[in-house]
């Protein structure tokens, strides 16, 4: 699961009901320094794709939210896509990914496997169940968020 900063947390907090009025997900949040200013950014996506209107839209709803409610001010505030290859860290980020390809590494060995290219059949808040290939034969296999060491989508061009 994603790890925040303090303030992260807590504009990411501030922002996920505001986004979800306007039919966005908060994927993330993050606050960095780079060099000598501070960023704040909140990565939004959408069933369907994302389009740069979208970030229009929610960066005037929400940065006069973020202003007033939160804390601690950034030198740089930006709303962004999260990416295609984006890691997968959230059971959110898994449900939306459904039914497509995944790229999956593992801390550890399971059931003989280490990395796999599957795709996600289900998602539950502790759980996701992967069908993958081996040896010409599908397999399942259901993993623990915390076994899951890196996944990310599988783009074929």
């Amino acid at each position: 699961m994603a790890k925040r900063s303090k303030i992260a947390q807590a504009a990411y907090d501030i922002a996920k009901p505001e986004a979800e009025k306007l039919g966005l997900e908060l994927v993330d949040a993050e606050f960095k320094k780079e060099g000598t200013k501070t960023f704040l950014r909140l990565f939004i996506d959408k069933k369907g794709g994302l389009q740069i209107d979208d970030c229009e839209t929610f960066s005037r709803l929400i940065d006069p939210i973020l202003d007033e409610q939160l804390k601690h001010d950034a030198d740089y505030f930006e709303v962004s896509s999260p990416g295609l290859t984006r890691p997968l860290t959230e059971a959110s980020d898994f449900r939306r990914y459904t039914d497509e390809k995944i790229e999956v590494s593992l801390f550890k060995e399971t059931n003989g496997v280490k990395s796999f290219l599957g795709r996600i059949l289900e998602v539950t808040d502790e759980t996701v169940v992967f069908e993958y290939e081996e040896a010409k034969e599908i397999k399942k296999t259901e993993l623990k968020y915390e076994e899951i060491a890196r996944a990310v989508r599988h783009i074929e061009f």
